[in-house]
This record gives C-alpha cells, structure tokens and sequence, in this order.
C-alpha cells in the first residue's frame, strides 16, 4: 500500500526546505510567498534498522524498503476556501494525501519574512485550522442538502445513516473544531465518514520547525504549540529544517552522525519525521525474505494475514490458503529460514491471523 503526506504550512515556514531533506527530489525554496505553486512531489524510504540485518543474513539480490510519496503543497494564507492567494488548488491537493505534515515556523530570522510580519505559531495554525474547517462545513452543507430529503420523507435508511452523521460533524464543524475530534459510534459510522474525505479528519503531524539551537529540546513556541494542540488527536515533533537540509547533503554517513551528534542528536529528524507520520497512520511492516529478495511491506495494524498477502497480489488475498510466518527476533537469532523451521519456530497461519510488526511472511495461494 503507497502512503502519501502531504506537507502544509503558510508562506516562508520551512516547508520547502523540509521537502528537499526528505526527497530525492529538489523543491525550489525561497523568501517570497508562493515560490511553491505547482505540488512538489517526490518519495523516501521508511527507515528501519530490521531490513539492513536481514539484508546481512539473506545476502538477497536486492532489497526494497518501505516508502512514504511526500507532497510539498502551495502555502496557504487566510481565505483560501474562498480561493484567495493559491487556495482552491492548495484544498484540492491535500484532498488526495493520507495524512498532513502540517509545518509551523518556531524560529526568529530577520532576514526570512513571515507574511503576518511576525513569529506566532499557534496563530498561523489557527489561519490554516479556520480555512480547513470552513472548507469542510461547505462540503458537509453541501452533502446535508442532497441527503436530508431523502432521508426524511423518503424513508430511506442508508440515507437517514449519512445523515447522522454529517450532522455530528456540522455541530463540531461549526463550534471551530477539527472533524478529526468528532467521536463515532461504530464501524458502520467510519465508513460513512470516510467517503466525505473532509480535510479536518486527516491524521495531523504538527513539525515545528526551529533553530539550530534548539534543534534537541525545542523553545518556547514549540511550547506555545504542544499547549495549544493538547486536546487534539495529533501528533509533534521538533526538526531544525535548515540544519538537516545541511546534513542531508552529506553523502558519507559517518559525517553525517558526526554532524548529528554535534547537535546533540541521535537520529536525523527526517528519518524521525517519516517514522511519526508511519506511526501517525496506525501502519506497520512486515518482510518477506530471500534470495531473490528481502522486502519490507507497510500494512494497517490489525491487518489479518489475507488482508497483508492482498499488498503484494490482490491474487494472493482471493486464494488465501495460509501463511508461514517466522517471528522476526526468532529469525535472527536462529539465522535462517531452515533453521527456524527445524527448531518449530515456523508457524503455518490461517485467515484469522492478525499480522505483528515484524513478522517474516512466505503466503500459499491458489487462483
């Protein structure tokens, strides 16, 4: 399954300069607004320790990570959801993402104009909470007029259904809230929800972009931040933009840990960056694994053994007859496929089977 971010922000936060660090590809980044009009769009790998270890033990042909596609969306400024600056194309890109990388500036720089003419960053998460959430009610308002008279004099169920719930989210629309703060019933209830594709309901990674200096534990706006979003279902992170798009131009890694460490930092934030928005999306990774090839596979946690078989060939999902499954940490310690399976450590698992984050898959199928 591909996963797509999409990177938000107002004019002149950092967003590009994120971009850059975390692409192969090369965003222009520049002290002026919409230097970004058209979506950058470029990929990097999920790091994970677990595949260069299987990588040293299978000694496979090749080896495919994980990846998360990043999208480096125009800066929004207040009345895009009535098109000003670049905002109907902003709205309709971050539509098609899964989850947000919503980029705040948490740095002071003279020489990098912030178009409010001032540091605030719980004030320009509120100028993009506001635009989002007016964009949502018009398309819940919108929805509440097709459904509404079918479901009352109609008497259709399902319609009467939809309705409940885009009534749950006008009332927590309007109140000023994110539609992500709306807490459904049940299943049922989700499924609804999820074909409105309101932009408020995406899983939401607040990046506070700061200062070299306080690269390691923050300042005071991250501060002002991590207050303002404490009822939120959301998640934070701290990353100095401009130090890692300095580091990621290093092309040898001990340099590279060298630079890290001199700022006091174990990982780089891209490779922190990328593991928060993969945690942020409740996914996980299983392998599969031999000569051929060692690969990593990004499934939804609580995922059942069919359901991780149909990421590789909706084929395998169809004739799902069973799959063997080999723990990871009983993989390296016992160093190879024959060996787990002459000590049993190599479980044959049927439809019910919920995949772990880790596990080591061979699917038998027939079609």
């Amino acid at each position: 399954m591909s996963l797509k971010c999409g990177i938000v922000g107002l004019p002149n936060v950092g967003k590009s300069t994120l971009f850059n660090c975390i692409s192969s590809s090369k965003a222009q980044a520049a002290n002026f607004p919409f230097c970004t009009i058209e979506p950058n769009v470029g990929s990097t790998v999920v790091p994970d320790d677990r595949l260069t270890v299987l990588e040293k033990m299978v000694k496979p042909k090749r080896v495919v990570p994980a990846t998360v596609e990043i999208v480096d969306i125009a800066g929004l400024v207040k009345g895009a959801s009535r098109g000003e600056g670049l905002g109907n194309q902003f709205l309709a890109n971050i539509r098609e993402t899964d989850a947000i990388l919503h980029v705040l500036r948490c740095f002071d720089d003279e020489n990098v104009t912030h178009v409010d003419g001032s540091v605030n960053p719980v004030r320009d998460k509120e100028v993009i909470d506001i635009e989002l959430q007016i964009k949502d009610l018009d398309t819940v308002n919108n929805r509440i007029a097709k459904v509404q008279k079918q479901a009352q004099t109609g008497g259709d169920k399902h319609a009467k259904k939809i309705l409940d719930v885009l009534l749950k989210y006008k009332e927590v629309l309007e109140q000023g809230k994110n539609a992500r703060e709306v807490v459904l019933d049940n299943a049922e209830d989700a499924k609804i929800a999820k074909e409105f594709c309101l932009l408020t309901n995406k899983p939401v990674l607040y990046v506070c972009n700061v200062d070299e200096g306080s690269a390691k534990s923050g300042n005071q706006y991250v501060e002002q931040v991590r207050k303002a979003i404490e009822d939120e279902d959301a998640g934070i992170m701290v990353i100095a933009a401009k130090i890692e798009s300095e580091i990621s131009e290093l092309e040898d890694f001990e340099e590279r840990q060298m630079f890290l460490q001199e700022i006091g930092l174990e990982r780089s934030g891209v490779e922190r960056l990328v593991q928060s928005a993969y945690s942020l999306l409740n996914l996980q990774t299983y392998f599969t694994a031999g000569e051929p090839e060692v690969r990593a596979w990004t499934i939804n946690k609580g995922d059942k053994a069919p359901q991780a078989a149909g990421v590789i060939h909706t084929d395998f999902e169809k004739g799902f007859i069973r799959a063997e499954v080999i723990k990871y940490d009983d993989y390296i310690s016992l160093g190879s496929e024959a060996a787990c399976r002459a000590a049993g450590k190599l479980n044959s698992e049927g439809k019910d089977y919920v995949v772990q984050d880790g596990d080591i898959m061979h699917f038998l199928f027939n079609v």
